[in-house]
């Protein structure tokens, strides 16, 4: 195309004429110069990409490798003990004599948490007694030899040692309430609960004995008197065991999270009414919950970040420990106006490292490191190879 002339508007004079290869140029120069401009002010680039624009080839200087995150996954989480909150619930129904926990309390394996009326088992304990000595002196009139006098001998062994763990176990909780009255010494309440352990291992070794008699060839079968005996003594241990019952006993050495129990409140078994919660708070674990689509960034000994709103300025170590083999519901409420309820979960729990003053129950953020992924992933891989 050829430019004849440029035409003034203001005052409708002519300007003069330029030739056509010089405007050609300008315009052709305006247009290039446009184009340069907007792809430098694209955006706040920095120099080493916009040197990129200058050399090398267009797909060089597009081809910029982006920062990966620092976090493979990330994923709602609930502190608690590294035993989990265990919720203790009464084994028998009865009413509530005694109450002995309370919040905090540190207690040991074994220590009577809360007690039940026990009058009408204290009777057929002692009913159950007297019966089996009845059916002893019954039997005591009959004579065998042979492999019937040593099978006697060892059913005795047995029901000895049973009633004997029965007696520490009597002996073992007066010593626990001398001591809550300070009129007893820890050592005492140490070596009562020696004899309870000691006693168990003579019953564990004398029914193992009885077990490898009774597969003898030759064994007569028991007579009368020798199974009147057997099924008195039964009974006895089934009184004794009802006795158990109204204590309710600490599983595991640990601490008091929270009480229900109430003296004079009528308890029923199971899982519905329970009266305590415990745990053990000497190592605790976040239970955390990954969503669907981040499943396979999470490994088995993956390092982990954990945040929590109480201490905005730190952060938490851990390491993956278990990983459950299915997905499930969401337990754990995400913040925020939108719950995600529709979306399965893999819970994940993560041991936490030292002893950080986070509390059972808290709600936290867990961050998955992605190198621990990595290194987690080849470490499998390895060990299929």
């Amino acid at each position: 195309m050829r430019l004849k002339s440029l035409i003034s508007l203001k005052g409708g004079k002519h300007m003069p004429n330029f030739d056509s290869n010089v405007s050609t140029f300008i315009i052709a120069a305006t247009i290039a110069g446009g184009l340069l401009f907007t792809s430098l002010d694209g955006g706040p680039a920095d120099s080493s990409k916009r040197t990129a624009l200058w050399f090398g080839t267009s797909a060089e200087a597009q081809d910029v490798v982006a920062p990966q995150p620092r976090w493979a996954a990330s994923a709602a989480g609930r502190v608690e003990p590294t035993t989990g909150a265990v919720r203790v619930s009464p084994r028998a129904g009865g009413r509530i004599e005694k109450v002995f926990a309370k919040i905090g309390d540190r207690v040991s394996d074994g220590d009577i948490l809360v007690q039940l009326d026990d009058s009408e088992a204290r009777q057929r304990v002692v009913a159950a007694r007297a019966e089996v000595k009845v059916r002893e002196l019954e039997r005591g009139e009959e004579t065998v030899k042979g492999l019937a006098l040593e099978r006697r001998q060892a059913e005795d062994e047995v029901a000895a040692a049973e009633r004997a763990i029965f007696d520490a176990w009597q002996a073992f909780d007066d010593t626990l309430a001398l001591k809550r009255k300070d009129e007893a010494r820890d050592s005492d309440v140490v070596a009562a609960r020696e004899i309870i352990k000691t006693e168990t291992e003579k019953r564990d070794a004398a029914r193992v004995e009885l077990a490898k008699l009774n597969k003898k060839s030759g064994m007569p079968l028991p007579g009368r008197l020798d199974t009147g005996l057997t099924i008195a003594r039964a009974d006895l241990s089934l009184a004794e065991e009802a006795l158990q019952k109204t204590r309710i006993r600490a599983p595991f050495d640990g601490s008091i999270l929270n009480v229900f129990a109430r003296v004079g409140e009528t308890v029923a078994p199971g899982p519905q009414t329970p009266l305590l919660v415990f745990g053990d708070l000497s190592k605790m674990r976040v239970r955390a919950e990954v969503e669907e689509r981040d499943v396979a960034k999470v490994r088995l000994g993956q390092k982990v970040v954990v945040k929590a709103d109480a201490y905005p300025d730190r952060d938490f170590e851990g390491t993956v420990s278990e990983i459950s083999g299915a997905l499930g519901s969401p337990q754990i409420a995400t913040r925020g106006p939108r719950r995600p309820t529709d979306v399965d979960v893999l819970e994940v729990i993560v041991e936490l490292d030292g002893t950080p003053p986070l509390l059972t129950g808290m709600r936290v953020d867990v961050f998955f490191h992605r190198q621990g992924a990595h290194a987690a992933k080849s470490a499998s891989v390895a060990q299929a190879h």
